[in-house]
This record gives C-alpha cells, sequence and structure tokens, in this order.
C-alpha cells in the first residue's frame, strides 16, 4: 500500500485535517491495520516539504487547533499518474511457505504436515472473511474478495506441491 499516494488521492477529494485522513483510510482502505496518527502526520509533513501539499491556517476545534491540508498542482499531478499505472505483479518467486516447505525437507522434517498446518490456517481465514462478507460494508467485502481469491490460489499451490513433495526431496536434497 502506497500510504503518500493514498492520503494524496483523499486530499484530491477534499481538503482535510489529519485526522479526517486517517479515519477515511482507515475505513476504506485498511479496515483490519490502521494507521497510526503519528504516520500519518509525518506523511503530511513530508508531503508539504516536498510541495505536494500545503498546510492551511490552524482551525479552532474542541482540543488543539486543526490544520487543514489541501493538495497543490504537483501532489494531484502525481497521483493522476498514480492511477493510471497498472500495479505490476507480484514477483512471488520465493515466499516464506516455499521456504519452509524446502527447509522441512532438507531438515529431513514432515513438510506434509506443514503443508495441512497452513492449509487449515488458510481454511480458519477463508471462514473469518466469510463472515465478513456477510455482515460487513461493501468495501469490507471486496477486502475480503481479494483475500480469499490470494487464500485460494495459496490452497491450489499446497495440494500440488503436496502431490510433488516426493519430486521436490528428491531435488532438493542431493
Amino acid at each position: 500500500m502506497n500510504v503518500p499516494l493514498t492520503l494524496l488521492g483523499l486530499l484530491e477529494r477534499q481538503s482535510s485535517h489529519g485526522y479526517d485522513l486517517k479515519r477515511d483510510y482507515d475505513t476504506y482502505f485498511s479496515p483490519t491495520k490502521p494507521l497510526l496518527l503519528g504516520q500519518v502526520y509525518s506523511t503530511l509533513g513530508r508531503l508539504a516539504r516536498d510541495g505536494k501539499v500545503v498546510v492551511g491556517p490552524a482551525e479552532p476545534g474542541a482540543g488543539p487547533d486543526r490544520k487543514r491540508y489541501v493538495i497543490t498542482e504537483r501532489g494531484a499531478t502525481e497521483v493522476e499518474a498514480w492511477l493510471t499505472e497498472p500495479v505490476e505483479a507480484e514477483q512471488h518467486l520465493q515466499t516464506e511457505l516455499f521456504t519452509k516447505v524446502v527447509l522441512a525437507l532438507m531438515l529431513g522434517r514432515d513438510a506434509s504436515a506443514y503443508l495441512d498446518l497452513q492449509r487449515a490456517a488458510h481454511v480458519a481465514r477463508m471462514r473469518a472473511l466469510t463472515e465478513i462478507k456477510r455482515q460487513g460494508p461493501l468495501v469490507d467485502k471486496l477486502l475480503a474478495d481479494h483475500s480469499m481469491f490470494r487464500l485460494e490460489a495459496d490452497l491450489r499451490w499446497i495440494d500440488v506441491t503436496q502431490a510433488r513433495l516426493g519430486a521436490l526431496a528428491e531435488e532438493v536434497c542431493k
């Protein structure tokens, strides 16, 4: 997730205070892993330093005065460029899951049992995501779909790998 560009995109929609940006970011893009407020303000500081946002005058509020952040033309240009670039496919040619399977084989441990444990963990996570899809708002449902599709791909990989463990062991335990 590109936090600076996401915050810029939110600012292009409307100028905002740091707390409001955090709330919107957490609500729409990362409901299970909220941004720290300090990260929001340090990111806004860097964006201001780089001329992508300007800080408006302080506005009185219930607590300390609040600053409203406004995107600049430079910031809007960067958001436009980012939104028109396709997301690069992740280069998962080496993952922790794969590494654990190979190391288990190399060390004479039960890689099949590890794959069974991983499968059970994925299935449990998919059940939790299914609950989110039943009850959550559309944003959460779409995020849950994305996660479930990745888990389904992992489960297919686990099945294929489990079927090939003998051949893999021969290759990596020479």
